[in-house]
């Protein structure tokens, strides 16, 4: 039997899930200026679900420059402490087991 006639082999080559085009709503959007004038001439723009996700959740949010700069700073901020603690800390650790000469003993030598 050829690979791939009937034996999936362990992939999921199965139906695809498509989501349903009622969930995105169109009213209250950039897009229903254009319906209206489509409709005003007596047609329907059948793709204007294809285009609703554009205009609802993440993807609605203007994106400006001061936000894509401070978009992670939070976390760059926490990851540099840390970083800057273990650097203390790991150096606090290497004075313990040698620790150096003051000036003053170096200068009697």
């Amino acid at each position: 039997i050829a690979a791939g006639h009937g034996h999936e082999h362990g992939h999921c080559h199965g139906k695809v899930e498509l989501p349903d085009y009622r969930q995105w709503k169109t009213e209250e959007m950039p897009l229903e200026m254009m319906q209206k004038k489509l409709a005003a001439r007596g047609l329907r723009d059948p793709r204007t679900y294809n285009e609703a996700w554009r205009y609802m959740g993440d993807f609605a949010s203007n994106i400006t420059s001061m936000s894509v700069i401070v978009k992670g700073f939070k976390l760059g901020f926490a990851a540099f402490v840390v970083a800057l603690g273990a650097e203390y800390f790991l150096a606090s650790q290497n004075e313990d087991k040698n620790p150096r000469m003051s000036i003053t003993e170096e200068s009697t030598l």
